[in-house]
């Protein structure tokens, strides 16, 4: 996966009021900032979801049905997955390639 040192984006968004004092208490007890608890949560739960099977699946999916680029499945599931996915789909591929010019054939 991608290194942290790259460019930063600026991500705004709402959150339930609860949660976003836990995150600042949580903070205050780790003598950092917020942005910090975030981000440390966000790629926690990006890493478990590359080692979730199923959500690994609906990413798989989405990638063979061209919405996510192979660029964009390897950050999420790492080159060695990716590329498993990528060879899987030119499979898929070449089967229905097969299969249709048979039916059509067969009309």
């Amino acid at each position: 996966m991608s290194s942290d040192t790259g460019e930063k984006k600026r991500v705004q968004f709402r959150a339930p009021e609860r949660l976003v004092q836990q995150t600042d208490t949580l903070a205050t007890v780790l003598e950092t900032d917020r942005t910090t608890v975030i981000l440390s949560a966000l790629r926690d739960y990006l890493r478990d979801a590359a080692h979730n099977d199923e959500l690994k699946q609906e990413i798989a999916e989405a990638f063979y049905s061209d919405d996510i680029t192979f660029t964009e499945l390897k950050e999420l599931v790492g080159h060695e997955e990716a590329a498993n996915f990528r060879v899987l789909k030119e499979q898929l591929e070449d089967e229905f390639i097969d299969e249709t010019a048979e039916e059509l054939a067969d009309s």
